[in-house]
């Protein structure tokens, strides 16, 4: 999965933290308070989001509304197993990242892996 540019990330983020469909047009209002961009800016990259299945969309009148297709999570999770991918020594690129992790990291991956496999040694 290939990360997402800086307009792309700044509109999923919307729909990420409002956890809501919404058109365009809110999501342009919205970013225009910080900065300004345009309407066929966005309306061209949320098409684009679309089309690489980050959002999904229905009609509502005359207008789309947009939903994102998976959550946050999923996507940096995704974004983490291609990174993975990378590696040639894959046990190895993962030593290097749990070194990176805070004390607090380390214990929800461990209770991510016990989540995934609970069986006591694995």
């Amino acid at each position: 999965m290939r990360r997402l540019g800086d307009l792309e990330a700044e509109i999923m983020d919307r729909f990420w933290r409002w956890h809501r469909g919404a058109t365009v047009r809110e999501v342009v209002d919205d970013i225009n308070r910080h900065r300004d961009v345009a309407y066929t800016t966005v309306t061209t990259v949320t098409t684009i989001l679309f089309h690489k299945g980050h959002l999904t969309r229905f009609r509502e009148g005359r207008v789309w509304v947009y939903e994102a297709a998976a959550t946050r999570e999923t996507y940096a999770a995704a974004l983490m197993e291609d990174g993975l991918s990378a590696a040639e020594d894959r046990p190895t690129a993962l030593t290097h990242f749990v070194r990176g992790l805070t004390a607090a990291e380390r214990a929800a991956l461990q209770g991510a892996l016990h989540a995934v496999d609970p069986r006591p040694g694995r």
